[in-house]
């Protein structure tokens, strides 16, 4: 059985603030009174939150609202265009992570991963525990644990989708992957991430990477980047089956009218890494 680490518990207290914080926004609580819901002294809520995420919990709560995020969906293709236009790819510097990807061949999909081996590890993160999966061709899975899960459900998760794979635990390894994809090292080495999908599924989650942080998108914006505009209920399945969150930013999708919606690893997480992102984008 796990520990569970004052990292992971301070996390549970910012998504339990966030939440509260969304529910009251109309009669915009006082830092005492969050403070209080999250069994917190004010002056240590406040510190704990902004060491998270650089900005207090008003300001990023803003972040958060349909009108600001309506914006933001404007602004995104207007980047992603002038990317474009200019020829440059995900592995950009106007971008936050040198991420690149590749896919299993034909052959491996229809072996389901045999003979691949997969070294993983459970590690804290800003968003709360992590499961990781890396081999010697690149990530080949990370999630996020929700606040009540057992670590061997999601190992079972990752084991079910590469399963003919070989598995074997090694902490060490996957920490330094870890320090370096969520910016807690100086270290700014390129990304890779191996992925095991569809055509379809692959060419969606390669528009995913196009998107730079602190950005959001639409389901018919990531159709229309794959040239498929009419696939919008196909995107959507394909953004939700995405089995390497964050790197992969399938957080950034959100519905047209700027509400947030859904997420793989629960829509308070969603809300918590795209705030964070935001606040990180405008510090850069």
């Amino acid at each position: 059985m796990m520990m569970i680490t004052e990292s992971n518990i301070n996390y549970q207290r910012i998504e339990q603030a966030i939440r509260y914080l969304e529910e009251n926004f109309q009669h915009q609580p006082e830092l005492d009174e969050i403070a209080e819901k999250v069994h917190l002294s004010p002056f240590h809520f406040q510190r704990i939150f902004t060491e998270w995420a650089g900005i207090s919990p008003k300001r990023f709560l803003q972040f958060l609202t349909v009108g600001f995020l309506k914006e933001k969906l404007s602004q995104t293709k207007n980047l992603i265009d002038a990317a474009e236009a200019a020829g440059l790819s995900s592995q950009s510097r106007i971008y936050d992570l040198f991420t690149t990807l590749e896919a299993v061949t034909p052959q491996e999909y229809k072996q389901h991963g045999a003979g691949i081996r997969v070294h993983y590890g459970f590690h804290e993160t800003p968003f709360g525990l992590a499961l990781i999966g890396i081999t010697d061709r690149g990530i080949c899975w990370l999630s996020f644990l929700q606040a009540d899960e057992e670590p061997r459900t999601e190992l079972e998760k990752m084991k079910t989708h590469w399963n003919n794979s070989i598995f074997t635990e090694n902490n060490e390894a996957t920490q330094k992957t870890i320090e370096q994809i969520f910016n807690l090292t100086s270290v700014k080495q390129p990304l890779h991430v191996f992925v095991k999908g569809t055509n379809f599924q692959i060419k969606v989650w390669e528009a995913l990477l196009r998107l730079p942080l602190g950005s959001v998108a639409t389901y018919q914006g990531i159709a229309e980047q794959i040239n498929n505009p009419k696939a919008m209920q196909a995107v959507g399945s394909a953004v939700g089956s995405n089995h390497i969150a964050y790197l992969i930013p399938c957080h950034r999708v959100i519905r047209k009218d700027g509400v947030l919606g859904e997420y793989r690893w629960s829509a308070t997480r969603k809300k918590s890494i795209i705030g964070w992102e935001m606040a990180k984008s405008i510090s850069q």
